[in-house]
């Protein structure tokens, strides 16, 4: 966690000028203003948790503490200590009594980052703290509170998983007063080229290496390259670049990770690629349409009998059909005059 407090009203770390960023800062100072929960969705490397703290540092919470938990990064049997912390003796190795994540974040925002990789039972116990901000710990007998403003991120495949079953509802409903989209940096027209000049400012500072310029062909493909792994992608490449380059033009050419930009392959114009992510989210939205509209075509439009005919609870399935814009009515036999 940086030590230095951001100046309300201020998004320093936040940068690009398209439209679509702006009107992301626009809600993030708006939704600065008001203590309920946030949900922030976006693909990796999206600037999710520096999103975040700006929620948190633009908020009458500033001055008390972010604190921030990557939930995919802590084991199963571990997390419930993460959030709430430990009785002396709670387990085999609890040596002695820990203070939870919750706890050290009182007064300010705790941010559960990747909230889809939180296990089932830690779901439960985070929706009850939630509910009344009433926690405790593991194998603690006394109910402790924790004044805390939540803030969640989680990527896109949590829209899959709350329709799987495999994300509480409930929970999902509580994190989601106030719902963020971080764009890909792909969708920012002119961001790239913005951000690639910050970077190579700001790491040249860093390091004390002398400032470079950019070479116009990689100013073009910096434009046209696709960007899966969006922002930190993009500060990757500039670092080796400038690190690894000799000269005061910096080229990018032997240090991009995905598509070269043209000179680095004769002249070409790169071909961009999806992310395995984004391929996977088209290929599992094409199946389930198809598959949806074979199943009510089968079920005569009659979602009852189509939900036993997948194997699927009713309220699941109903709401699949209305994630694709198909209604019930669309696959029904007409009715034929005696």
């Amino acid at each position: 966690m940086s030590s230095t407090a951001m100046q309300p009203g201020a998004l320093p770390n936040l940068i690009g000028r398209s439209e679509t960023f702006l009107r992301v800062l626009e809600l993030i100072r708006r939704m600065a203003r008001f203590d309920v929960p946030v949900l922030i969705q976006g693909e990796t490397g999206t600037g999710k948790e520096l999103a975040a703290r700006a929620i948190h540092y633009l908020s009458s919470r500033r001055q008390a503490p972010f604190v921030a938990l990557n939930c995919g990064a802590v084991p199963e049997t571990l997390i419930e200590t993460e959030l709430f912390g430990c009785e002396r003796g709670a387990y085999t190795d609890a040596r002695q009594a820990r203070t939870g994540l919750i706890a050290a974040a009182d007064g300010g925002t705790f941010f559960l980052d990747e909230i889809d990789s939180l296990p089932a039972r830690a779901q439960v116990t985070l929706l009850r703290f939630l509910q009344d901000k009433t926690y405790r710990p593991v194998g603690g007998m006394r109910e402790q509170c924790s004044d805390v403003r939540v803030i969640a991120a989680a990527s896109p495949r949590l829209q899959q998983m709350l329709l799987a079953g495999a994300f509480r509802d409930d929970l999902a409903f509580r994190i989601n007063v106030l719902f963020l989209e971080m764009p890909p940096l792909r969708e920012r027209e002119g961001d790239a080229l913005l951000l690639a000049e910050h970077f190579v400012d700001r790491h040249a500072l860093h390091y004390g290496v002398a400032p470079r310029r950019l070479d116009l062909r990689n100013r073009d493909w910096l434009q046209s390259y696709n960007w899966p792994g969006n922002v930190r992608e993009l500060d990757n490449v500039i670092q080796r670049a400038l690190l690894l380059s000799d000269g005061t033009c910096l080229d990018l050419s032997l240090h991009a990770s995905g598509s070269k930009p043209p000179g680095a392959n004769c002249g070409r114009t790169p071909v961009p690629l999806p992310s395995f992510g984004d391929a996977r989210a088209k290929a599992l939205s094409s199946f389930e349409r198809q598959y949806l509209e074979t199943l009510m075509a089968a079920a005569a439009g009659n979602v009852t009998r189509a939900a036993r005919l997948a194997g699927k609870e009713r309220r699941a399935l109903g709401k699949l059909l209305k994630k694709h814009g198909l209604h019930h009515a669309g696959f029904q036999e007409p009715a034929h005059a005696d």
